[in-house]
């Protein structure tokens, strides 16, 4: 049995008694919400994301025309197991500030209580608990995160993605252009970073491509030792880097998690007879019990907190290091050495999107290519903290010293990375500084149209349910990729399955027809109940809303093929697909049934003697048990089948009406088709001609390329398509970084002048006193003398 308790409309305050009684809310199926009326589709290009939900009862959607939130309660599996519903009317929610921007995307937060407003150039927070306005609307306090950084009309910064912290309800982060990572914390201080990362993945000057110095997309880390405190940062080349540790400043951790990696750091890392492992592992420990002060308190009093609160702290000689790019692991020979960034050849363009998926004990990267490729990799060992020496961070402080923000420059190791074996025991990998490898499981290929790198759009969520199963989002659709080989979750559980490449199914496509240009989403979600039900919601551009149910029971379990049912004639299965139309039994008439032998005395009787009356009634009895039982038979079975026969007959009617149709009109077309057979037919033959003609031409007998020119070619061709865009990503944010300084500059200039302007004053009001008091001196000495005069005359 199941029980809905819907909470969605309640607000946590009392809101004003109304004079006019309230509309009963209507609940609806999901996909015929007005909400989701059909609209004209615009030229504008399609948002990322505009639905959120909360996990539980609430669905968001944002309007970028009428510029608000739409809230919808929802009920899954009502009234039937696999179907969604919705109230209506939706509650609407406007933020009490103008926003002036294109919403491109929007994500709530793990406790649903403020849902982000993502633009390419302006993000803002928007708190879901408002007031009510006369107008039964929702008044939502919004606030700007980084206006001064963002939202500005002379910064050419572009806000790459956004994205809530997995472990804070008030921290974001925040990647944009210039290849710096920010982390807000809005609760605290909207308008600066909390903590700021400026990425140098290469030694300036040694960099012969922009795209490894163009960072694109970033992702938290999920629940497992150090990946918790890790954000991996994709460059435009494919490349991987992984920033470690970044924790947000009084964000909450649980106990048992913190303990194990701080007793691994001690087990692993303090005991090693490596230096490097024990240098790093000293300041991993020094880093967790200065972050967490209740280890160093545990170990010296005791007790077992349920969670705990990272406080701010920075190493004040070291920064952080961006560790990568990470390398493909190596089984020893010299074939399969690790490759920098990862790329294969399968994969073209440029990277555009990113995924982290946590399944058991694997971490599994995704990484999304212009081309319409996935190339899935999986870590092939945990990852480490690492810091680089000598570089320190600036720190912002109060008046009491406490820290209330961290900027620093983090920069990949110049020295160069060891080749990462397989077969190489525990005690040569861990520790040393390296950035973890990769295991390539497979490359995914979606079959995408060609497009331009500014119009390629791939974004990737995953299941709730099976995290196993990936849905990848592109401008056709949405496709599932579902992995069914995970390296150490299948050696955790003592398995011994062999490598299987990931499933690929279609799941829904925005072409009605082959020939029709698609429909793009501009908003996808995955919803998901306690009972196991899952399904796919989407909104085109046109503003058609889709519901899909996705099983998730099956989608696991390998496919078997029965190979003892191949021999089934072909016979056979006609017979089983063709339905019959009239019972064998009747076919096959009346059984026969041998008339009961009577004695031979008995052949004489008389009809109207008492024997002669048995035997006729036995003979009776036995024709109707046979003969008039099937004669009924047949009778309703020629009755019941009149309206089925009737049905195909008028349908078989039907459908050679519509042949005799079609064939007239293919007559009517046969002359068209003929004359435009005759005149392609020219039209080569002149192109025939003109062939001959060229091919005697002196330059189509030049010489092929060479191969030294063919690799020239094809640098140019990577250029023109990835370079040039990176190229003009890294002049935008130069050239914002330019405008920011000239404008600090000024300011600077400015202040100088106005405080030379008021030192000269003061030296000027300074002699004009010293001239005073000598001009009032001068005076008093006159007054004397003329009092000394006029005393003298008083007393002649």
């Amino acid at each position: 049995m199941r029980f809905n308790f819907n909470f969605a409309d309640s607000t946590p305050e009392p809101q004003p008694r109304s004079l006019t009684p309230k509309e009963e809310a209507q609940w609806l199926p999901l996909q015929n919400h007005p909400v989701f009326s059909p609209s004209a589709p615009t030229d504008s290009p399609a948002p990322r994301n505009l639905l959120a939900w909360d996990g539980s009862s609430r669905l968001y959607f944002w309007d970028n025309e009428k510029r608000c939130l739409h809230r919808l309660s929802v009920r899954l599996g009502e009234p039937e197991p696999t179907s969604v519903l919705a109230a209506s009317p939706s509650k609407v929610l406007r933020a009490d500030l103008e926003i002036n921007f294109v919403v491109d995307k929007i994500s709530i937060n793990r406790n649903g209580s403020a849902l982000l407003l993502e633009g390419s150039d302006a993000l803002c927070v928007m708190y879901l608990y408002g007031r009510s306005s006369t107008a039964d609307d929702i008044i939502c306090r919004t606030v700007l995160v980084g206006s001064e950084i963002y939202l500005n009309g002379s910064n050419a910064l572009r806000v790459l993605r956004a994205s809530w912290h997995p472990y804070s309800d008030t921290h974001l982060g925040v990647l944009s252009s210039d290849s710096v990572f920010r982390l807000f914390d809005f609760s605290a201080n909207a308008m600066q970073p909390e903590q700021e990362f400026y990425l140098q993945p290469v030694v300036p000057g040694k960099s012969r491509k922009a795209a490894s110095i163009c960072a694109v997309d970033f992702y938290f880390g999920g629940d497992h030792l150090w990946d918790r405190f890790s954000v991996f940062v994709l460059f435009t080349d494919g490349s991987v880097y992984i920033l470690c540790p970044i924790v947000p400043f009084k964000s909450a951790h649980k106990w048992q998690s913190i303990l194990e990696i701080y007793g691994d750091a001690h087990t692993y890392g303090l005991k090693s007879t490596n230096p490097t492992a024990a240098r790093n592992s000293t300041m991993a420990i020094s880093w967790l019990e200065a972050t967490f002060p209740e280890l160093a308190q545990q170990e010296a009093e005791g007790g077992n907190p349920a969670t705990l609160k990272a406080r701010p702290y920075a190493l004040f000689d070291a920064s952080l290091s961006l560790q990568g790019p990470l390398h493909k692991a190596c089984h020893g020979r010299e074939d399969d050495l690790a490759v920098r960034g990862v790329r294969g050849a399968e994969c073209e363009g440029c990277a555009v999107s990113f995924l982290y998926n946590l399944v058991s004990k694997d971490s599994i990267l995704v990484t999304a290519w212009t081309g319409g490729q996935l190339q899935v990799d999986a870590l092939a060992d945990e990852i480490q903290p690492v810091w680089n020496v000598g570089s320190s961070p600036r720190l912002r402080v109060d008046s009491f010293d406490r820290i209330l923000g961290i900027a620093m420059i983090c920069e990949s190791n110049s020295e160069e990375t060891s080749k990462w074996n397989i077969n190489k025991p525990l005690e040569h990998t861990i520790w040393l500084g390296q950035p973890p490898p990769l295991l390539r499981l497979a490359i995914v290929d979606l079959a995408l149209p060609q497009q331009n790198n500014s119009d390629a759009r791939i974004m990737m969520f995953t299941d709730p349910l099976v995290p196993e199963r990936i849905y990848a989002l592109h401008n056709g659709g949405i496709d599932s990729i579902v992995l069914h080989f995970l390296p150490f979750t299948s050696q955790a559980n003592g398995k011994e399955e062999v490598v299987r490449t990931p499933s690929i199914d279609p799941v829904l496509s925005t072409c009605l027809e082959e020939t029709s240009l698609p429909s793009p989403l501009c908003g996808s979600l995955s919803l998901s109940d306690s009972f196991g039900y899952s399904w796919i919601v989407g909104v085109t551009s046109s503003r058609d809303c889709i519901v899909l149910e996705m099983k998730t029971w099956d989608v696991l379990l390998p496919v078997r093929v029965d190979t003892e049912k191949k021999d089934i004639s072909l016979e056979k299965s006609k017979e089983m697909e063709t339905p019959a139309m009239i019972s064998k039994e009747l076919i096959s008439g009346p059984k026969v049934v041998l008339v009961p032998q009577t004695p031979p005395n008995l052949r004489s009787a008389a009809a109207d003697s008492i024997e002669g009356r048995s035997i006729l009634h036995q003979y009776f009895k036995t024709f109707h048990e046979n003969y008039v039982e099937y004669a009924h038979k047949v009778y309703f079975e020629l009755k019941h089948h009149a309206p089925q026969l009737k049905r195909i007959i008028d349908d078989q009617h039907a459908r050679l009406v519509v042949a005799q149709e079609r064939l007239l009109k293919v007559e009517r077309k046969q002359t068209e088709l003929d004359e435009r057979i005759h005149h392609a037919i020219q039209r080569h033959d002149i192109l025939d001609e003109r062939l001959k003609c060229l091919r005697k031409l002196p330059v189509a007998h030049k010489k092929p390329l060479s191969r030294a020119e063919r690799d020239f070619k094809s640098e140019l061709d990577d250029f023109a398509g990835v370079e040039l865009d990176a190229l003009h990503s890294s002049i935008d944010s130069l050239s914002a970084r330019l405008r920011r300084y000239t404008e600090m500059i000024k300011k600077e200039q400015t202040s100088r002048k106005k405080s030379l302007i008021q030192d000269s004053q003061i030296s000027q009001l300074k002699s004009s006193l010293e001239k005073l008091s000598l001009v009032n001196s001068d005076n008093l000495k006159k007054v004397k003398v003329v009092e000394k005069a006029i005393s003298s005359k008083e007393k002649q």
